[in-house]
């Protein structure tokens, strides 16, 4: 499963690969905008937002890219290791 996280921590980033590692997930993760934003998220099967640490155009960007290519979404106010899990569970 690809998952693509955006918002969080970045002193959280190693953190947030080991949880991944350990569901067998392949990563993507955006802590700050970068150039060309929208075409780097792709077309993962899941993205998750951490809507407490990232910008509200951020937000908007990824919703509109994960509507546009029918991507499930889910929404965490916290960005911690722990919220991170419980979403995973959910939905692998």
């Amino acid at each position: 499963m690809s998952i693509v996280i955006v918002g969080g921590h970045d002193r959280m980033v190693s953190q947030y690969n080991d949880i991944c590692k350990s569901y067998k997930c392949k990563l993507k993760l955006f802590t700050q905008i970068p150039g060309r934003f929208k075409e780097q998220i792709g077309c993962p099967d899941l993205m998750i937002l951490f809507t407490s640490t990232v910008s509200h155009k951020m937000v908007t960007m990824a919703v509109q890219q994960a509507e546009k290519n029918g991507v499930t979404v889910a929404r965490s106010h916290s960005s911690s290791g722990s919220a991170l899990k419980k979403i995973l569970d959910t939905f692998c």
